[in-house]
């Protein structure tokens, strides 16, 4: 029967005798089958008997074999099948609910499978489903090991901003280093389509009182504000409806920062936030609320009661000055020092709060005098930016509208020494933490270590590809890539007694079993004779940290099988990560990168599921996946 249908779809292209390896690309491709070029020339290398570039029909469907007929999907089936040759629909209702974990189950949903996936017209009409239709089906994308039901924003999008990790970029306009990289209207783009929600963006004096976006002080080259923002308002919404912030790092003379507001004021119109939303006065809004607009986050002058007051009034000419205490960033000298311990627990802040400086040291600061353009202060509604002195001071005196950025290695310390004080810190006001100043080469931190502690705007480098941008694309894959994640309640309750470094007793721990059963064309290595290797790492609280190795298949990159099982218990699934690695082994060198793929824990399919891989920069290698059966128990 499937012979019967395989001759019939394929004739007529071998009317004229054998074929070539570029008619055999287009026929699969006419069969809806998935295949890496490479790999299907050295498969057509090998069955060209004659070796004269040309096939004939039987060495085809020797080639069709080969591309599709995968054992570990030929044991699932006979599992299923009565008779080897054919699923009753009763046999698929079985397997989905047995193997698929499928519990919101009718018996529509199997009829469907078999009508979108079955291509032998008879089988179809017999409500039955042969290999070929399993087959297509298994290799869908309703078998992807992320859950469809996460790929749409399904949270409650109603909470305060704080509620939220929020997807955010440091120094958006640069594509590559920080010192003689170009910068670039596609860093925003770019950004954006990844469903980015908080863009920075530096600004200096221009030449014709035209504000400029670069790295001041460096050999970087110069993009105009107006040009930047012109991007932005094209591309804000076309991933997510959720708000976007332009985090400014201000740098212009207060006639330039004019021109500034300005600008936004004509490019953005009525989607720039410049007012406080009713019910909104004395507490931040939501997502919800605050869909398809743009919020600035700069510094500002006075209350946002005062801005209120101004409202109607024209501010250009209006100039305010004030004296900020500016932190001489500190970096870690690399001495290898032991590493502190954590602070204990005091009934008095303020002797806490003490011994958090002796240990972390005390910042230094130095006065600097700003001048702030009140027509641009104006513009900053619910986004301030204020200078992060230390929690007691926080807890006393920063206001709802008030946010902080915090560089890598001030709150690396914090979060060990102080990871309560620092989730209650968060629960109440946004926090940005950005890399430091030494990553001059645009290299991440891992931003796990930020969320564990309830950060909002963990600032990536996003046009520098591995393990960071992994962990941050797959965040927010959860919520429909829509930028916003709902923090986990216990990073949101005020009575929270959550410390990432401090397991729980009464935690809920997540058991997950993975078994790596096969590979599917890897992407081809040196003469498509990758030694390739699977490793799955658990990215989250400290405790949860762990990988395991598959071992290694010699010589084999189209289709290795391992049938080796994994077995991780993850004490805060809430925050944890799973990162799929396949390399191919080099003993000298080192191991290289094939493919990887991230997600939340939580956001795992259970079941037979296919794991699709992305390149370092992110870019799908369909169909190069891996192929697992997932289980687990909480």
């Amino acid at each position: 029967m499937e012979n019967k249908w395989f001759l019939l779809m394929v004739r007529d292209d071998f009317k004229g005798g054998k074929i070539t390896l570029e008619k055999a690309l287009k026929l699969l491709e006419k069969l809806d089958i998935q295949c890496n070029t490479i790999h299907v020339k050295y498969i057509f290398k090998d069955n060209d008997r004659l070796k004269q570039g040309r096939i004939t029909i039987e060495e085809f469907r020797t080639i069709y074999r080969i591309i599709t007929y995968r054992e570990e999907i030929i044991e699932i089936f006979n599992t299923y099948s009565e008779n080897r040759k054919i699923l009753l629909e009763k046999n698929l209702v079985e397997f989905l609910m047995r193997e698929q974990y499928t519990l919101d189950f009718n018996k529509s949903i199997a009829s469907e499978i078999i009508q979108k996936y079955e291509p032998i017209e008879e089988v179809k009409q017999a409500h039955q489903m042969s290999f070929e239709g399993f087959r297509r089906y298994m290799d869908s994308s309703e078998c992807l090991l992320f859950d469809n039901k996460y790929d749409h924003v399904y949270q409650d999008m109603t909470h305060p901003l704080t509620d939220y990790f929020i997807s955010s970029s440091h120094n958006t306009y640069l594509i590559s280093d920080q010192l003689w990289g170009p910068s670039d209207l596609w860093g925003y783009i770019s950004a954006l389509v990844k469903g980015c929600r908080c863009l920075e963006i530096d600004c200096w004096d221009g030449s014709q009182n035209e504000p400029v976006v670069y790295h001041g002080y460096t050999f970087t080259s110069k993009l105009l504000f107006k040009t930047v923002i012109q991007a932005i308002n094209k591309y804000a919404f076309l991933a997510s409806e959720y708000p976007v912030v332009l985090s400014l790092e201000n740098h212009c003379s207060p006639s330039q920062q004019e021109v500034m507001a300005d600008s936004l004021l004509a490019t953005f119109g009525d989607a720039l936030l410049s007012y406080t939303l009713d019910n909104f006065s004395d507490r931040l809004p939501s997502p919800e609320a605050l869909k398809f607009k743009i919020l600035v986050r700069n510094k500002k002058i006075g209350t946002l009661h005062e801005t209120l007051e101004r409202k109607g009034s024209d501010m250009h000419g209006k100039v305010e000055e004030f004296e900020e205490e500016e932190e001489i960033e500190q970096e870690e000298d690399g001495s290898g020092a032991k590493e502190p311990e954590p602070v204990g627990d005091f009934q008095d802040d303020l002797a806490k709060e003490e011994q958090l400086k002796r240990v972390v040291g005390i910042p230094l600061f130095r006065k600097k005098k700003i001048k702030i353009s009140m027509a641009l202060s104006d513009l900053v509604i619910y986004t301030k930016v204020e200078k992060f002195k230390s929690f007691h001071h926080s807890n006393l005196y920063q206001q709802f509208n008030e946010s902080n950025s915090i560089g890598e290695s001030q709150a690396r310390k914090l979060t060990k020494l102080a990871a309560r004080e620092f989730i209650l810190h968060t629960r109440r006001f946004i926090t940005r933490v950005y890399p430091k100043a030494l990553r001059a080469d645009s290299s991440n931190f891992n931003p796990q270590e930020f969320w564990n502690v309830g950060c909002q705007m963990v600032a990536l480098n996003f046009q520098t590809p591995g393990v960071p941008m992994d962990l941050q694309n797959g965040k927010f894959l959860d919520n429909g890539c829509s930028g916003y994640v709902l923090k986990p309640r216990f990073l949101r309750d005020k009575k929270t007694k959550f410390n990432p470094y401090k397991v729980q007793t009464d935690s809920n721990p997540l058991t997950l079993t993975i078994r790596l059963i096969s590979g599917i064309q890897l992407p081809p290595s040196y003469q498509n004779k990758a030694d390739t290797l699977v490793i799955v790492e658990i990215f989250g609280v400290p405790n949860d940290q762990m990988k395991q190795q598959s071992r290694v298949i010699k010589k084999n990159a189209f289709n290795p099988r391992w049938n080796e099982t994994f077995t991780f218990v993850i004490q805060v699934p809430e925050l944890a990560l799973i990162r799929f690695v396949a390399e191919n082994q080099g003993l000298i060198a080192g191991n290289e990168f094939l493919g990887q793929y991230t997600l939340p824990v939580l956001c795992m399919n259970r079941g037979y599921r296919r794991v699709p891989l992305f390149s370092k920069m992110g870019e799908s290698l369909e169909p190069a996946s891996l192929f697992i059966y997932v289980w687990y128990i909480r």
